[in-house]
């Protein structure tokens, strides 16, 4: 890895294989398969793509939907793994790629918050330390004992960007999440990122929020059916992209 950078993207592809046949059940299934009547065809969610990301950028990541910028946050995660190319990243990653995807819905937030940031990485103690801070950012102070079931999903939603945004990640990685919450929160919400960026870290923005894309990333790539269209400063791929 360069000097410098904290991810390289080299020629990452990403491959499905999909069950093109109409399935009724298990043993229509196991039948057509035996009979070598199942059609599996390859569907590319990424194809061939390359970037590098530098310590203390912010990057925005566009494109319609189904264009593989989730499937790029996957990669970049570490959660799944290229089925060609290859990713390099250098540092601890924090991602929110879905609302309180692993929270534990009859646990309590305060055990929620323990669980999540163990998940990260973190010790118990580490996360204690940190416990006040989470739920002060998360203003649910008078919830957090309370069941995550009885909280609503903008609630949930602020519980998990401050787990993810407060135990000090090398890379944050945002998937559509910058919306959540009402427009106080928003607003603290970037602040919080930009605390992040001048210390240093990088962060990952995906968003169909061109607003988002403008406040938060000095350069954005656009994605289009799994390929890169563009890469460069956020206004001149931002434009690009809107008056395609």
């Amino acid at each position: 890895m360069r000097p410098g950078n904290v991810i390289e993207v080299h020629s990452a592809s990403m491959r499905y294989r999909v069950h093109r046949s109409r399935r009724r059940s298990l043993r229509e299934a196991l039948f057509r398969s035996l009979l070598g009547r199942d059609e599996i065809v390859d569907v590319w969610a990424l194809r061939d793509v390359s970037f590098e990301i530098e310590r203390g950028e912010s990057l925005g990541i566009i494109g319609d939907n189904g264009a593989g910028k989730s499937t790029l946050c996957l990669l970049l995660s570490g959660i799944m793994a290229p089925t060609g190319g290859r990713v390099e990243v250098e540092g601890r990653v924090s991602a929110l790629l879905a609302l309180g995807v692993g929270f534990q819905v009859d646990l309590t937030g305060r055990d929620n918050v323990l669980l999540n940031g163990i998940y990260l990485g973190h010790t118990r103690e580490e996360i204690e330390a940190k416990l006040d801070e989470i739920v002060a950012f998360a203003e649910l102070e008078d919830f957090i004992d309370m069941p995550v079931r009885t909280y609503s999903s903008g609630m949930r939603a602020r519980l998990a960007f401050s787990i993810a945004a407060s135990v000090q990640p090398e890379i944050l990685i945002l998937d559509e999440l910058m919306g959540v919450g009402d427009i106080r929160f928003q607003q603290k919400s970037i602040a919080k990122m930009r605390e992040l960026i001048a210390a240093s870290k990088a962060l990952v923005v995906v968003s169909h929020s061109m607003h988002t894309i403008r406040e938060l990333c000095t350069r954005t790539i656009w994605l289009d059916k799994g390929t890169l269209v563009a890469e460069g400063p956020t206004a001149h791929v931002v434009e690009r992209y809107e008056h395609r």
